[in-house]
């Protein structure tokens, strides 16, 4: 599966970091990117369950083709979030069923980092975006 332009520039950037603190110096960096979403958007019907911090998610369908926004209260939470959303910009429904959450952290030096429950939330947010995907 090829990458999105976005997703290659995560790849790049992090595969560059030689340890842990420049990942997450960098990781910072991404979720400062992410566009803030408006207090309409930041409602109950758009927060994702399932994750400690919180998080809403909002998708859009243009063509055949998701795009996602997402936003949260936790700082290196949205920089996951962000290398997420670079992850799964513009993909088909079919392909964002069968993204490899594990397979996409590994590749950028961050899965060992992951706690548990951030972890979960992240799978939480990419099961939500597949559920949001079947529903349309």
């Amino acid at each position: 599966m090829s990458l999105s332009v976005a997703a290659q520039q995560a790849l790049d950037a992090f595969s560059a970091c030689p340890g842990w603190e420049q990942r997450a110096r960098l990781l910072m960096q991404w979720g400062e990117r992410l566009e803030p979403l408006s207090d309409a958007e930041r409602v109950n019907e758009h927060r994702v369950h399932g994750c400690e911090s919180l998080v809403w998610l909002v998708a859009e369908k243009e063509d055949g083709i998701w795009h996602f926004r997402a936003g949260s209260d936790a700082r290196l939470l949205r920089g996951l979030l962000a290398i997420l959303l670079a992850r799964v910009d513009g993909l088909s429904g079919d392909k964002l069923a069968a993204l490899d959450l594990v397979d996409w952290f590994n590749q950028l030096g961050l899965q060992r980092q992951l706690s548990p429950s951030r972890s979960n939330g992240l799978n939480a947010v990419l099961q939500r975006m597949r559920e949001l995907a079947q529903e349309s």
